[in-house]
């Protein structure tokens, strides 16, 4: 009969091709375990070999110049570290006579397909197992869709080729296990190994958050886009200047169009995106705001707008021979999306051009009531 199990059937076919796929994930845990190393940093973390003598591991961890790393072999060396990327939160190491095969890239992931999040801390390979959830990344970061573990940072997110997909981090501020994509990672390594330093990229914008009106409030929005283009209260410039942001009546207090908003109400908070306690806007660690379940993030992912709400930044400031300017970027044009992913806040703008200098990027932006598409080169400052 098919399907059935038979008397002295030891495995069924069933069974069968789960062991076989069992041992594939297994084969290509091991195969990529022999292109990590441990780095012995302010704790053990992991770190992925990208080609000769050179590991990329996360910077935050390691506070000095020198560091040791243990090899899959037994061997304890030297390594100095070749230059950080704040942006990529990526270091770059040389060892000398590493003699350990680098990792290989292959095509991107699809949604759907498994990934191996594969690190080396002090007692071995260590593994688990994520999914692609979706397309894309999320303010430049793949999620794993994997359990993090501890020395997992520096370690690497592969598919079941043993493809290098991204470098692991999992000390972000956001939730859950994150990587670096594979293009971004690499690249980051060939700048740090020929200057020892990432450019930073800027576009020569000023933004602030705008809900989009629905269709009731098309003619009322155009009326007042101009008086909110151009006032630059509570906006937030992507030279990451601190300061930027601490006009006394900012978009949670005008209302997004210019009109009145609401005073301590609303899903931000009466402080605003930034929504911190003492009222400061400023943009560094808990100066994010929260969401309605208390996390960081203010006026992001968390806020319950309703459905079907579609948010953007509005340009308040344009610098003169900007990247943004010689796009013909303009006052009160509304960026929608860059790469086809969303705009919520400035902060996300700035985190990615931040580590995209010299690149091209595509900006949707609503201007005059029309959608349309402007290409950006992202300048280095």
């Amino acid at each position: 009969m098919p399907g059935a199990v038979f008397a002295g059937e030891a495995h069924p076919r069933g069974m069968t091709n789960l062991s076989e796929f069992s041992s594939q994930l297994a084969d290509t845990v091991e195969a990529a375990a022999a292109s990590l190393v441990t780095v012995h940093a302010m704790r053990p973390i992991s770190g992925s070999v990208v080609g000769k003598d050179l590991i990329l591991t996360v910077a935050h961890v390691l506070h000095g110049d020198e560091v040791t790393v243990g090899t899959p072999d037994g061997r304890r060396l030297g390594a100095s570290v070749v230059g950080r990327d704040p942006g990529s939160d990526l270091a770059l190491l040389r060892v000398e006579d590493l003699n350990l095969p680098a990792l290989s890239t292959g095509p991107a992931p699809r949604v759907g397909e498994l990934l191996l999040a594969v690190g080396r801390p002090e007692r071995g390979p260590q593994a688990s197992l994520g999914l692609v959830r979706h397309a894309g990344t999320e303010r430049g970061w793949l999620p794993a869709g994997a359990e993090p573990f501890p020395g997992i940072s520096g370690g690497a997110l592969v598919d079941v080729r043993g493809a290098l997909v991204g470098v692991l981090n999992a000390g972000t501020p956001r939730r859950g296990l994150l990587a670096v994509p594979a293009a971004r990672a690499l690249k980051v390594a060939d700048l740090l190994a020929q200057t020892g330093r990432v450019p930073r990229g800027y576009l020569g914008l000023a933004t602030q958050p705008v809900v989009l009106p629905g269709p009731a409030q098309a003619d009322t929005a155009q009326a007042d886009m101009g008086q909110s283009g151009t006032e630059q209260d509570g906006a937030q410039h992507d030279r990451h200047n601190p300061e930027d942001g601490r006009g006394p009546r900012g978009p949670w207090e005008r209302g997004p169009w210019g009109g009145p908003g609401p005073r301590g109400g609303g899903p931000w908070g009466k402080h605003g995106p930034w929504n911190r306690e003492d009222g400061d806007p400023r943009m560094t660690g808990r100066g994010r705001g929260r969401d309605e379940r208390g996390r960081p993030g203010g006026w992001g992912r968390g806020t319950p707008w309703p459905e079907g709400t579609r948010l953007g930044l509005t340009a308040v400031q344009v610098e003169a021979g900007s990247p943004a300017a010689q796009a013909g970027l303009k006052i009160g044009d509304i960026l929608l999306s860059l790469d086809g992913e969303g705009l919520r806040h400035p902060r996300e703008l700035m985190e990615r051009v931040q580590g995209r200098a010299g690149e091209t990027l595509t900006a949707r932006i609503l201007r005059g009531g029309e959608e349309q598409d402007v290409t950006l080169t992202v300048g280095e400052r």
